[in-house]
C-alpha cells in the first residue's frame, strides 16, 4: 500500500492544504469582531485534521469497494433523508440536520451528494461508453435523481436540490447521452425557463400570492424576485446583495488589507464567515485575492479531469465528472451570487466557507479522486 501513496497527487494536496491556510485566516478574519459568532484559528485548525483525516483514510480505501456496495449506499442515504425530515433540526429555515454529540451537527444531504455520484457512476458505467438508452438509461438515471431531490425541496433546500440536477446533467454528459436527446432537453428546459421569468415578470403579483398560498418559503420568492427583477424588489431583499457588490468593488485591485475590511467588521455582510466568505476574500485581498483563489480552483479542476482520462475504470472515471460537476457549480454559484449574477442560495464556497459538515464531505470526495489516482493499475502505470 504504501508503494502506492507513492503516486499521490502533489498538486492536489498542496491545493488542499492551501485550502486549509486561507480558509482559517478569512473565517478567522470575519468572525474576530464579533464574539457572538468568534472562530478560533483552533477550532479551524481542528476541523481541517479532521477533514485531512477522513481524506487520507478514504484515499487509501480501494474505490472499487465503494463502487460494489454504491446501490445499498443509496437506500442508505434515502432513508437518512427521509429521517431528516421526521426526526431532523431547522437551521436557517431548513429542516435538514441532526444534532450530534458535542455540540455538532451534520447534514445529511451533503453526504447523499457522494452516494448519489457514485450511484450514478456505477449505473452508467454498465454500458461501458456505449450511447445512453432513453427507457433503459435516461430515464432510470433521472428517476435515481429526482427522488432525493423531492425529499430534499421539502426540507426546504433549494440550493442543494439544485446541485442534484447539475450532477445529472454531468452524468448525461459523461455518459454519453445521445445529441438528440440533449436538443430536445435544452429546448424544453430552455423553454420552461424562459417562460417562467415572463410570466413571473408580467404577472408577479398573482405568481407571487399563489406561491404563498401553497406554503413556497417566503425567502425563496424573496431571493426569486431579488434576481428576477433587482430594481424594483425590496430594500430589504436585496440588502446583502448590494452589500456584497458594494464590498467587493471596495476591495479594488490588491484590497484593504487584512483584518480591515469595513463592510465585514461593521457587520454589512450577514454570515461572511460561511456564504458570503468570498466576500472576505475580494474586500480585504482585492481582484488580485480573488483571481488567486480562482487560479487554485483552476489547478484542482485540471488536475482531477487528468486523472479522470487516464483512469481505466468507467466507473472511476464518472465518479470524478460527477464531484467536478459538484464542485464547478458550487464555485460559479457561490460567487455569481455574491457579485448578483446567480441568486441567493445557502451553498458554501468549496473548502474554503466555514462549514464542519460541508467540508468533510468535499474532503471525502477528494479522498475519491485521490483513491482513484492510487489504486487504478492504468494510472500508476503512466509514471
Amino acid at each position: 500500500m504504501l508503494h502506492k501513496f507513492k503516486k499521490i497527487d502533489v498538486p492536489i494536496l498542496g491545493i488542499l492544504i492551501a485550502f486549509m491556510v486561507i480558509s482559517t485566516i478569512l473565517v478567522y478574519s470575519a468572525t474576530v469582531s464579533d464574539p457572538d459568532i468568534h472562530i478560533s484559528l483552533a477550532k479551524m485548525i481542528q476541523i481541517y485534521i479532521i477533514s485531512f483525516i477522513a481524506f487520507i483514510t478514504v484515499s487509501s480505501v480501494d474505490y472499487r469497494f465503494v463502487i460494489k456496495g454504491s446501490y445499498y449506499m443509496y437506500i442508505a442515504g434515502l432513508l437518512l433523508l427521509v429521517a431528516v425530515l421526521k426526526f431532523g433540526k431547522t437551521i436557517n429555515g431548513a429542516q435538514g440536520w441532526f444534532s450530534l454529540p458535542m455540540g455538532l451537527d451534520f447534514q445529511p444531504v451533503e453526504l447523499f451528494k457522494i452516494i448519489l455520484i457514485i450511484t450514478l457512476a456505477t449505473f452508467i458505467a454498465r454500458r461501458k461508453g456505449e450511447s445512453l438508452q432513453l427507457i433503459r438509461d435516461v430515464v432510470p438515471i433521472g428517476v435515481i435523481v429526482l427522488i432525493p431531490f423531492i425529499l430534499v425541496v421539502v426540507q426546504p433546500d433549494l440550493g442543494n436540490a439544485i446541485i442534484f440536477i447539475v450532477i445529472l446533467l454531468g452524468m448525461y454528459w459523461i455518459g454519453n447521452i445521445r445529441l438528440s436527446y440533449v436538443l430536445i432537453g435544452v429546448l424544453v428546459i430552455g423553454g420552461s425557463l424562459y417562460g417562467a421569468l415572463y410570466l413571473y415578470q408580467h404577472f408577479q403579483e398573482p405568481i407571487v400570492t399563489f406561491l404563498k398560498a401553497h406554503h413556497v418559503p417566503n425567502h425563496w420568492i424573496d431571493r426569486m424576485n431579488t434576481f428576477v427583477n433587482p430594481t424594483e424588489a425590496s430594500r430589504d431583499s436585496k440588502w446583502q446583495v448590494m452589500n456584497s457588490i458594494r464590498a467587493i468593488g471596495s476591495g479594488s485591485l490588491s484590497g484593504e488589507g487584512y483584518l480591515k475590511g469595513t463592510s465585514i467588521h461593521s457587520h454589512f455582510i450577514p454570515v461572511a464567515y460561511t456564504d458570503a466568505i468570498f466576500v472576505v476574500v475580494g474586500e480585504e485581498f482585492g481582484f488580485v485575492g480573488a483571481s488567486c483563489l480562482l487560479l487554485l480552483y483552476f489547478v484542482l479542476i485540471y488536475r482531477m479531469i487528468l486523472i479522470s482520462i487516464y483512469c481505466n475504470n468507467f466507473a472511476g472515471s464518472f465518479i470524478i465528472i460527477g464531484i467536478v460537476s459538484m464542485l464547478v457549480f458550487q464555485i460559479f454559484q457561490n460567487i455569481g451570487m455574491m457579485i448578483g449574477i446567480m441568486p441567493l442560495t445557502g451553498i458554501t464556497l468549496p473548502f474554503v466557507s466555514y462549514g464542519g459538515t460541508s467540508l468533510m464531505i468535499n474532503m471525502i470526495s477528494m479522498g475519491l479522486v485521490m483513491s482513484i489516482r492510487l489504486h487504478d493499475d492504468k494510472l500508476l502505470d503512466e509514471e
